[in-house]
């Protein structure tokens, strides 16, 4: 049996990145959103970014979850709410581009999307849309409702 008093001692910790002008950005509507993330769909590989809401669906902050390759981007559901769990989020925006130019989903996309949404009900820092830029055009999850309003999603 390991002595506890030995092991080693963890802390997590929160830190706001000052490096990043303060701008303001609407998340009111996936349209205002794209159009202060456009960039994204500049990006030569795929850029999974979680923004971070307040319990009014105010902008708490940003993360890049994952930047991946041309055609992939790798994801999973802690990586997105380690972020929301430290920054006290209270929901959940997903944002990701597709370099091809494309906007529809992949059938990797609309499955992802499925498991970061059962995650976040379990842990209630719900998923309110999952957006995809590419080109000049995006795709909304929550504008297509495709995303459920409730807690019954099935395989």
């Amino acid at each position: 049996m390991r002595n506890i008093s030995k092991l080693p001692k963890v802390r997590v910790q929160l830190i706001r990145d000052r490096t990043c002008s303060a701008t303001t950005i609407n998340v009111g509507s996936p349209g205002a959103l794209v159009a202060a993330l456009g960039n994204l769909a500049l990006m030569d590989r795929e850029h999974l970014v979680a923004v971070l809401l307040d319990a009014r669906n105010a902008l708490l902050g940003m993360e890049t979850v994952s930047v991946g390759t041309l055609t992939a981007s790798l994801v999973h559901p802690r990586e997105i709410f380690k972020a929301a769990i430290l920054a006290n989020a209270a929901a959940v925006i997903l944002v990701h581009n597709h370099p091809s130019g494309a906007s529809d989903p992949s059938p990797e996309d609309k499955s992802t999307t499925r498991r970061i949404w059962k995650a976040g009900s379990i842990i209630g820092i719900p998923l309110l849309d999952h957006i995809i830029i590419a080109g000049s055009g995006y795709f909304s999850f929550r504008e297509k409702d495709i995303l459920p309003r409730n807690s019954n999603w099935e395989d």
